[in-house]
């Protein structure tokens, strides 16, 4: 049985069912409809027996997911129409989707995983990296916060590493996703099409049988690049402030300190402490908690700032990587408008089940 639309595909393997990202030329970036089909589709294998397990996979060999379609999202709040909340309204709606379905759900996050692609996998049960994953939150660099759930799943990563991910927008591989945990298992990609087939055939048996066959497959991913610079991240990304992040970055005399407190510079002011702030709060609250209170942020950001769409501007439309942030400095970014970002939003509140 084959279910199929343009952008996405669904259709059954064995006992899987199988998830089908389709947009190989767009990097798999996900659109408003494709987030609506997903959670749909969800709901009936939730209830079809023959559907033990579900896997979700990008087309080609560049892409898992590449996150959400922002020039598209950008393009529609400065002109003005209501695609844009909308389109964030489904996608949330689809990653609580995706963490409470009572199935087995495994994700191949082979090739780039940013934003949205990361929404649509970590979430899930099992989360499969290759030698082609890149894994990355890069949303202060485009004048965001790391959404999709990130601020429930980034705070509980190990230390202060989500904080560090989050804020510089780190581009892991796979032995990194590993290490952090994003990842529960590293497999050849060469070798993705025969564990799709393994589960087909054996998640009829239950969850351990999918367990058994990702097991199976794994290989070491060796060792992880960010572990090398683990107690500087953690010493440096504990502090409660952007400030004092990068004054503990500037009393650090390694190459490494003052590269990533370049990195941190050159992205938006605003995002940086509102990320901070969202982080520090998803920590203590459950997941559908963090995707209601990033909802209020993302709607202020589209109503209130400028600068995502500089950001969109800069480093996917015009491509100059010189984003001009408003404000431009920390020091003018007080904290009546940081919360000001966290109020509620009455009637337009996200709706989750």
């Amino acid at each position: 049985m084959t279910m199929s639309e343009e952008e996405v595909v669904f259709r059954s393997h064995g006992a899987l069912g199988v998830i089908h990202l389709n947009r190989p030329r767009a990097l798999n970036a996900l659109t408003r409809e494709m987030c609506v089909a997903i959670r749909k589709q969800l709901g009936v294998w939730k209830r079809e027996a023959q559907v033990a397990a579900v896997l979700i996979e990008g087309a080609g060999d560049r892409a898992f997911c590449a996150g959400g379609d922002v020039v598209k999202v950008a393009r529609a709040a400065q002109e003005g129409r209501d695609d844009w909340w909308r389109f964030f309204h489904e996608e949330y709606r689809m990653n609580s989707a995706i963490a409470h379905f009572p199935k087995p759900y495994v994700a191949f996050i082979d090739g780039i995983t940013m934003g949205g692609g990361v929404g649509v996998s970590v979430h899930g049960d099992y989360r499969v990296a290759t030698e082609r994953t890149l894994f990355a939150m890069p949303e202060t660099g485009l004048g965001l916060i790391p959404d999709v759930g990130g601020t429930h799943v980034l705070p509980r990563l190990p230390g202060a590493t989500g904080i560090y991910l989050a804020l510089t927008g780190y581009r892991a591989r796979a032995a990194d996703c590993f290490y952090l945990g994003v990842a529960t298992h590293v497999v050849p990609s060469g070798a993705l099409a025969a564990l799709r087939d393994r589960l087909g055939t054996e998640a009829g048996t239950g969850g351990e049988a999918v367990r058994a066959a990702l097991d199976a497959a794994a290989v070491d991913p060796g060792d992880a690049p960010l572990a090398v610079h683990r107690d500087a991240i953690d010493r440096h990304f504990s502090h409660d402030s952007i400030e004092a992040i990068l004054d503990s970055l500037a009393a650090d005399a390694s190459e490494w300190a003052a590269k990533t407190r370049e990195e941190l510079m050159a992205k938006s002011p605003t995002s940086l402490r509102l990320s901070l702030a969202a982080l520090r709060r998803g920590a203590t609250l459950d997941l559908d908690e963090c995707l209601r209170m990033e909802y209020r942020i993302v709607h202020r950001i589209m109503t209130m700032d400028k600068d995502f769409f500089e950001g969109v501007r800069a480093l996917l439309i015009d491509k100059d990587k010189a984003p001009k942030w408003r404000p431009a400095r920390l020091a003018d970014v007080d904290d009546a408008t940081i919360e000001a970002h966290f109020a509620g939003l009455g009637e337009a509140e996200l709706r989750l089940p």
